[in-house]
């Protein structure tokens, strides 16, 4: 699969050849979804904490007498149906959230999201950008020549800090590196686009074997 290439003044410059081991897999809507739950349960941080009884100070003596009041048995004033005692079944903090899915099912869910991607022609590619220093005013320009609507996923081959201060206050714009592609991103950005030499260390990196 071919996708058009672009230089940083918006002309087109020939086409960019897709791998098709990554970008002509047939679309798993299950096993897409079975990676998103993965990657949002893992990322999911647990606040929400209540105390048990034993986490509630104080307590230990009986409120009143076991029997002659009237009222019913009580051994503390921390049990769950006092006011200001524990709390039953509620969350904690302890609580593990985090999925397991093999190597190989996550890398065909994004290979089938980066497929179906490429199918809806939502793909590009960028020969490089060049420039000495940030400057977000250059970047949106650039950004503005090119076919992307509403929002864009920018995939670089290694860190660069003057794209990544450069697109910092794009509200429409997120820059990651070649090896941190993901299906919650793909979900999130309508456009991908692909720098030249990214392709090549996606390649390296979800299709080489290691030994």
């Amino acid at each position: 699969m071919k996708i058009d290439l672009y230089t940083q003044e918006g002309a087109k410059n020939g086409t960019l050849d897709l791998p098709k081991e990554m970008f002509e897999v047939p679309f798993n809507m299950d096993l897409i979804h079975q990676a998103l739950v993965r990657q949002t349960a893992n990322e999911r941080i647990n606040i929400a904490h209540t105390k048990i009884r034993g986490d509630v100070r104080g307590g230990g003596r009986k409120p009143y007498k076991q029997k002659g009041t009237g009222n019913a048995r009580q051994g503390s004033t921390r049990s769950p149906q006092w006011k200001g005692g524990s709390v039953v079944f509620g969350p904690r903090n302890n609580r593990n959230f985090s999925k397991m899915m093999p190597k190989k099912q996550r890398r065909q869910a994004l290979f089938s999201a980066l497929s179906e991607k490429a199918r809806d022609n939502q793909i590009i590619g960028l020969e490089e950008y060049k420039a000495t220093k940030p400057r977000t005013k250059d970047f949106e320009a650039m950004i503005k020549k090119l076919p992307i609507k509403r929002n864009v996923l920018i995939v670089l081959p290694e860190k660069n800090a003057v794209i990544e201060k450069s697109a910092a206050n794009l509200s429409n714009v997120k820059i990651i590196t070649a090896g941190y592609v993901n299906i919650r991103d793909l979900r999130d950005y309508r456009i991908v686009m692909i720098l030249k030499d990214a392709l090549t260390k996606m390649q390296e990196t979800f299709l080489t074997k290691k030994k």
